[in-house]
C-alpha cells in the first residue's frame, strides 16, 4: 500500500515511544488515507493501538470518536483504561441505563447502543448525535459470530454514515477478506490489515500423569512423535485407569509441573462452575505466592471486604490470600472484579475459569491450561472448534512481560494428544453471519424508511452477502441458461413466424391423417381376418393364397397355391401349399394373410406332391422339383390394392396429398425444419429449468426479507403497524430493548402492570426477562397474590402470540416466568444479600444477573412513550429499590 505518511499534526514517536509492528503501521497509513480498516490479528498482538491512534488523531483535530464493545463489562474496562491514558474529562460512557460525561470527545458504548442511535428514532435519542464523529472503533468485531449479538454488529455497519471511518478490530478469522469486501460494498473503501504474527509466541504442551511434554514436533506442524509411541505389554497399561481408559493427571500435579518450570501465573479453563469451585477447594492448601506478594494481597483483600462485607464468598477468601481464585458467571460480579484486578497485578497465580473469561476482559497470563478438549452443548458432547480453542489459547503470553506464552492441554479419559495436536495446528474458523430480523428492527426502520428502502438495507447484510457468495454457482448456472436461451431465441427468430405456423399446422395434420389411416387399416385387416377363416373352410385345391405368419417367417407375403389339406392338431386343418418361389410350405389358417377368390384357380395335377421326407407339420418347408416348378411359374403376384377396403384407399390418397403439401413448403425444402423444431422444444425445456432454479435461489437468497415480512404480518395482526406505519403500540415496542420487543410492548400497553406497587412491579418485570430456569433451581419465598394475578392475565396474549409465531415460523422467546421471581420481590423489599442467597439454590452471580436484567427493563420504562405517568414513576421507584450493592455496577 502506498499511502501518504501519517498526518503532520501527529508525531507517532511521541504517542507510542516504541517501534510499531508492520501491521500497525499499515493500519495507521490506511486511516490517514481516509479509508476504513478491518484489523485481523491474534489476541494480545496490539490491535487496540490502531483504535488508540484514531483517538489521538481525533483529539488533535478537535473531533470525536465512538468506541464500541460487545459487552457492558468491556465498556466499563475501556472507560477505566482510556481515562488513565487520555484524561478523566475526555472520556464518557453510554450504557442502556446510564450515561457519564456524554459530550466527551471519546465516548465508550456497547455496539447495541450505537445501533440504536443510528436508527434515528426515539430508542436512540439519548441526547447524542454523530456530529463531529470522525471514526467509530468496533472492538472485538468477531462477535458477529455471536448468535444473540451478531445482528447488532451487522446493523451498525450497514446504517453507519459513509463519511465516518470504521476501524473493525477482530481476532483472526478464516474469511477476513470476505468481511473486508462486504465493508467495501456497504460502507466504503476499506483495507484488510491482516497479521498472524504473535509478539509473544505460543508454545503448546501436553500434560499426562507422567509429566509435561511438548505437544508438537520441531516444525510445529504435527503431533510430537514421542506422544504417539505406544509401548506394548504391561508398561503401556500403567497410565490407564480402572475402566481401561487413560487417566487424567490431577490438578495439583499439573500445577506443580507449571510451578517447577516457572510457567505461572496461569488461567486454568474448566467448563463448569462446579468444576472451578471444586478445583479451588482441591488446591486450596497450596501457597503459590511469596511473602511480599502475600502481604500486598492481604491488604487489598481486607480493604475490599471492609468496604463490601457481603461480598466475601465462603470457601474463596482463604485460597485468594494464597494466590488462588475462581472466575465464572456464578460468582458475585464485585468479587470477580477484585479477582481480575489482583490477577492483572500478578498477585494471583492461578485462576480456575469457565470459557466466558476467554471471550472478553483483558486478563492475559503466562500460561493457559485447557483441561478438556470437548464441551457439553444442547446437542450433546462435541470437540471444541478451532475458534473456541484459539480464543482460550490466545490468553497466554503477556506482551512486555513474557518471552513466550504457554498453552497446556491435558490428557482426559476421552481425549488425548491426537485431539490436542489437531486443535493446536488448526486454522481459525470463518465468521458466520447471525443476522436475524427482530420486531424492534422492523418497527424502528419503518419509522424512518419506506418498505423498499428497508428491503435495500436488509439486503446489505453480511448474511445476504455470504448467501450470495454461497449461491454463486447457481447464479453462474442462471447466467449460462439465459445465454443459451438468448442464442436459441435468435436462431428461432430468424424464421418467419407465419410460415412456421403454417408448417406446424401441416405437420400436425399429417400426423392426424396417418393416425386415421393406421386405424382404418387395422380395422380392415381385422374384418378381412374373420372373412378369411370362413373362406378357407371352403377353399379347394388350386386356390391362390398369400402366406406370412408365425410359421411362415418371410419378410414379405408369399403368393402360393393351395395343394391340399392335412388334419391339424385342432379343428382347423393344416394347409399344404406351393409358393411362387417353387417351395413347399405347411401353414395354418393363421398364416394366411389373404385369399384371392376372384383369381382363376390353378390346376394342380394329382401326382404333384410335396417331397415324401417333408413332415406335414406347420412351418415345414422344402424346395420343389421340376414338375412343381412348372406350376409355380403359373402363379401370378397379385396387386395388393385389389383387396384394399374403399375407406382405406380414400384415406391413403388424403394422407398422400397432405404429405405432398408439406414437402412442397419452403421450410421443408430448406432442410432445417427438424433442427428448428428441436430448438423450439429445447427453448421450452430451458425456460422451465431457469424458472425452477430462479425460484430456488430466490427462496434461499430472500430468507432474511421473508423473515422481515413475517414479522410485519404479526405486528399488523396485533395492531402495532397500520399501513406499515407504527401505531401507538408499535411506538411503545420500538422504544424497548429486549429479545421480543412486541411481547414487552403488548404487556406494557395492556395496563395489567399499571397499578402494581414498585416492589411488585420489580417482580413482574423479572418474569418478562427471566429465561426458563434449570429444573433443580428453587427459592424459598412465596410470590405475592398481586403479582401472580397480574401475570396470569397476560397468559391469553402470550398464547395468541405463540400461535402466530408458530404459524409464521418465528422463534423469538416469549418469557413469562413465575418460578423464581419471588426472590426479586424480597430484594426490592430490602432483604439483606446474605439472607437472600441462603434461601435459593441459585449461585450469587445468577441472582445478580436476574436482578440486573430486571433493572435494565425497569430503567427503560420511563423513556417509553404513551405509558401512564404513574406506571413510569413506579418503575423508577422499583429501580431505586433494586439498585444497591452488589447489584449496582460501580463506575467511578
Amino acid at each position: 500500500m502506498n499511502y501518504p505518511a501519517p498526518s503532520p499534526e501527529l508525531d507517532l514517536g511521541s504517542i507510542f515511544p516504541f517501534e510499531l509492528d508492520q501491521f500497525q503501521k499499515e493500519a495507521i497509513a490506511s486511516l490517514n488515507a481516509g479509508r476504513s480498516v478491518v484489523v485481523c490479528a491474534p489476541t494480545g498482538s496490539g490491535k487496540t493501538l490502531v483504535g488508540e491512534y484514531a483517538i489521538y488523531r481525533a483529539l488533535a483535530r478537535g473531533k470525536r470518536v465512538f468506541y464500541t464493545t460487545p459487552l457492558k463489562a468491556l465498556s466499563n474496562q475501556k472507560l477505566r483504561d482510556f481515562r488513565e491514558k487520555f484524561g478523566f474529562d475526555r472520556v464518557g460512557l453510554l450504557t442502556g441505563d446510564a450515561s457519564i460525561n456524554r459530550d466527551a470527545p471519546i465516548l465508550v458504548m456497547t455496539t447495541e447502543i450505537f445501533r440504536n442511535m443510528l436508527y434515528g428514532t426515539p430508542i436512540g435519542q439519548i441526547g447524542i448525535s454523530l456530529v463531529d464523529v470522525e471514526a467509530v472503533i468496533l472492538d472485538e468485531c468477531h462477535y458477529m459470530n455471536d448468535r444473540q449479538r451478531g445482528t447488532v454488529w451487522e446493523e451498525s455497519i450497514i446504517y453507519c454514515p459513509r463519511e465516518v471511518q470504521l476501524a473493525a478490530l477482530s481476532a483472526t478469522v478464516a474469511n477476513s477478506d470476505q468481511l473486508t469486501d462486504w465493508l467495501n460494498r456497504v460502507h466504503g473503501p476499506t483495507d484488510l490489515i491482516y497479521s498472524d504474527f504473535r509478539p509473544v509466541p505460543l508454545e503448546f504442551h501436553f500434560c499426562n500423569p507422567k509429566g509435561l511434554f511438548p505437544l508438537l514436533n520441531d516444525s510445529k506442524t504435527k503431533i510430537n512423535p514421542r506422544l504417539l509411541q505406544k509401548k506394548k505389554g504391561r508398561g503401556g497399561e500403567r497410565d490407564r485407569g480402572r475402566n481401561g481408559r487413560p487417566e487424567a493427571p490431577g490438578i495439583i500435579f499439573t500445577l506443580s509441573q507449571l510451578e517447577q518450570r516457572d510457567m505461572l501465573p496461569a488461567i486454568y479453563f474448566i467448563f463448569s462452575r462446579r468444576g472451578c469451585d471444586k478445583a479451588v477447594a482441591e488446591v486450596g492448601d497450596l501457597w503459590l505466592v511469596n511473602n511480599e506478594e502475600s502481604q500486598i494481597l492481604r491488604q487489598q483483600i481486607d480493604d475490599f471486604l471492609a468496604r463490601n462485607p457481603e461480598a466475601g464468598r465462603s470457601g474463596q477468601i482463604a485460597p485468594l490470600y494464597r494466590g488462588i481464585a475462581a472466575h465464572h458467571a456464578g460468582i458475585l460480579p464485585a468479587w470477580k472484579a477484585l479477582v481480575e484486578e489482583l490477577f492483572q497485578q500478578g498477585l494471583i497465580k492461578v485462576v480456575f475459569a469457565t470459557e466466558t473469561l476467554a471471550a472478553g476482559i483483558n486478563m492475559p497470563a503466562r500460561t493457559t491450561v485447557i483441561s478438556t478438549l470437548s464441551k457439553r452443548t444442547d446437542t450433546g458432547h462435541r470437540l471444541l472448534n478451532a475458534s473456541e480453542f484459539l480464543q482460550m489459547a490466545g490468553r497466554a503470553g503477556r506482551r512486555g512481560m513474557d518471552k513466550q506464552g504457554h498453552v497446556v492441554t491435558v490428557q482426559t479419559p476421552f481425549e488425548g494428544a491426537k485431539e490436542a495436536a489437531y486443535l493446536g495446528t488448526s486454522k481459525p474458523d470463518p465468521l458466520v453471519s447471525q443476522f436475524t430480523p427482530s420486531y424492534g428492527m422492523v418497527l424502528n426502520l419503518l419509522q424512518t424508511h419506506s418498505l423498499e428502502q428497508t428491503r435495500e438495507l436488509i439486503e446489505r447484510s453480511f448474511g445476504q452477502y455470504m448467501a450470495t457468495l454461497h449461491l454463486r454457482p447457481e447464479y453462474d448456472e442462471i447466467a449460462e441458461l439465459q445465454t443459451q436461451l438468448a442464442q436459441l431465441h435468435e436462431q428461432i427468430a430468424a424464421v418467419d413466424e407465419n410460415e412456421l405456423v403454417i408448417y406446424e399446422k401441416l405437420r400436425q395434420r399429417l400426423k392426424v391423417e396417418r393416425q386415421i389411416l393406421k386405424t382404418l387399416q387395422e380395422q380392415a385387416q381385422s374384418d378381412r381376418q374373420e372373412e378369411l377363416v370362413m373362406m378357407l373352410g371352403f377353399a379347394v385345391s388350386g386356390t391362390l393364397l398369400s402366406l406370412k405368419g408365425k410359421n411362415i417367417t418371410v419378410s414379405s407375403p408369399v403368393t402360393a397355391v393351395l395343394v391340399g389339406k392335412s388334419p391339424g392338431s385342432g379343428q382347423a386343418p393344416y394347409l399344404v401349399c406351393l409358393g411362387y418361389d417353387n417351395r413347399w410350405y405347411v401353414a395354418t389358417t393363421g398364416d394366411v394373410v389373404d385369399l384371392y377368390a376372384e383369381q382363376p384357380r390353378i390346376e394342380v395335377p394329382p401326382d404333384v406332391l410335396p417331397p415324401p421326407e417333408m413332415p406335414l407339420k406347420p412351418g415345414q418347408s422344402r424346395r420343389g422339383n421340376e414338375e412343381s416348378f412348372a406350376i409355380a411359374a403359373r402363379i401370378p403376384n397379385p396387386i395388393e390394392s385389389l383387396h384394399l377396403a374403399p375407406e382405406v384407399t380414400e384415406q391413403l390418397s388424403r394422407t398422400t396429398a397432405v404429405q405432398e403439401q408439406l414437402e412442397a413448403h419452403p421450410l421443408h425444402q430448406s432442410g432445417n425444419a427438424a433442427t428448428l423444431f428441436k430448438r423450439r422444444a429445447r427453448y421450452v425445456e430451458l425456460e422451465a429449468e431457469l424458472e425452477q432454479l430462479q425460484g430456488q435461489v430466490e427462496q434461499q437468497s430472500q430468507r432474511h426479507w421473508e423473515e422481515f415480512l413475517n414479522l410485519i404480518a404479526i405486528l399488523q395482526h396485533f395492531g402495532a403497524l397500520d399501513n406499515l406505519v407504527p401505531t401507538q403500540l408499535g411506538q411503545i415496542a420500538a422504544a424497548i430493548r429486549g429479545e421480543n420487543e412486541l411481547w414487552l410492548g403488548l404487556v406494557f400497553a395492556s395496563g395489567e402492570l399499571d397499578n402494581l406497587d414498585p416492589h411488585h412491579l420489580a417482580a413482574a418485570a423479572a418474569a418478562l426477562v427471566m429465561e426458563t430456569p434449570r429444573p433443580d433451581s428453587k427459592v424459598n419465598f412465596d410470590l405475592s397474590n398481586e403479582v401472580a394475578e397480574a401475570l396470569a392475565k397476560l397468559r391469553g396474549i402470550r398464547r395468541q402470540m405463540f400461535q402466530l409465531q408458530r404459524r409464521y415460523n418465528v422463534a423469538l422467546p416469549i418469557w413469562l416466568e413465575f418460578e423464581l421471581i419471588a426472590i426479586v420481590e424480597q430484594w426490592a423489599l430490602g432483604m439483606e444479600w446474605i439472607e437472600l442467597c441462603e434461601n435459593t439454590t441459585l449461585d450469587e452471580g445468577d441472582v445478580v444477573r436476574i436482578l440486573r436484567r430486571t433493572l435494565d427493563l425497569l430503567s427503560q420504562i420511563p423513556h417509553v412513550p404513551h405509558l401512564p405517568d404513574s406506571f413510569q414513576r413506579n418503575a423508577y421507584r422499583a429501580m431505586q429499590l433494586i439498585d444497591r450493592f452488589p447489584v449496582n455496577e460501580v463506575v467511578e
